[in-house]
């Protein structure tokens, strides 16, 4: 069964994005969809994954938004690049390091078409340029489907990240 690769042009609200990903997730473990990899960009939004910590907020006004995803804090925003996908490791290895080494290696590969160094880091996940994270992983699995996926920052605001740790 091929993947479905979706680009959305317009900025798509997390919570809507939300909706649509959970939904394929419950298609593809019960076998009614394909595997998915959506391209998008969000509104800026503040997000929460179940390791967050309250002290990790900053400016206390800021709207934060739970989710079910591994990881910390993070934020979308604008001129960042979003790639959620619905992977069925049923049918391939069951081995959730090897899948984010993998989607690392990618990310590392996408970076080099751009003249971009960007390398690992062996204490975080996630893709560095000079100490500077370029690329978040946050990524859960339910019955060996894997969702929700990585973002890249392009050219977005990154002061937005001074009111986060």
């Amino acid at each position: 069964m091929s993947i479905e690769i979706k680009l959305s042009e317009k900025r798509v609200p997390y919570k809507k994005a939300m909706l649509f990903l959970n939904k394929r997730v419950e298609e593809v473990k019960n076998g009614d969809n394909r595997e998915l990899i959506w391209i998008l960009e969000h509104p800026k939004t503040y997000t929460a994954g179940v390791r967050f910590k309250q002290n990790e907020i900053i400016d206390k006004k800021i709207k934060i938004i739970k989710t079910n995803r591994g990881g910390k804090i993070t934020l979308h925003n604008k001129g960042q690049k979003v790639v959620y996908f619905v992977i069925n490791l049923n049918f391939r290895k069951k081995d959730i390091r090897k899948l984010i080494n993998k989607i690392e290696i990618s990310i590392i590969e996408f970076l080099k078409i751009l003249k971009i160094d960007a390398k690992k880091d062996k204490k975080n996940i996630g893709i560095w340029v000079k100490k500077k994270k370029i690329a978040a992983i946050g990524l859960r699995v339910s019955r060996w489907v894997a969702f929700h996926g990585f973002s890249i920052n392009i050219s977005n605001d990154l002061s937005e990240y001074l009111k986060i740790i």
